[in-house]
């Protein structure tokens, strides 16, 4: 992978609470499971938080994102800088409640950095 684009993909996880990679765009999801992934977090509490990356739009990063996260599939997720999973995960985790925890808390520490999370 690239330093540019390994340098691009850390800069957007660190500086957004919500990230997402995958195929389309959060308003216009081009695959059933990007479109999935997206819904469970707006689900969850991040709608208007979450900064989508369209990886058809770039296939370099197609590639290099599945390499950072050492995950084989998009969409990949990240909630506070930590890589969460792809869809399936994604849904899971909004099922048992999680997701929602995960989302209040990225976006908590967002308005007050440093100030840890908020249970």
């Amino acid at each position: 992978m690239k330093s540019d684009v390994k340098e691009r993909i850390d800069r957007e996880i660190r500086d957004n609470p919500i990230t997402i990679y995958m195929k389309g765009t959060e308003m216009f999801p081009r695959c059933g499971f990007s479109a999935a992934a997206v819904e469970a977090l707006r689900r969850a509490g991040a709608e208007g938080s979450i900064h989508s990356v369209d990886v058809l739009a770039d296939p370099e990063l197609w590639e290099s994102v599945k390499e950072y996260s050492d995950w084989p599939t998009i969409p990949q997720v990240y909630i506070a800088g930590e890589f969460v999973g792809g869809s399936d995960i994604t849904r899971e985790l909004f099922e048992s409640g999680e997701l929602q925890t995960r989302v209040r808390n990225a976006l908590a520490e967002r308005e007050a950095p440093g100030q840890g999370s908020v249970e």
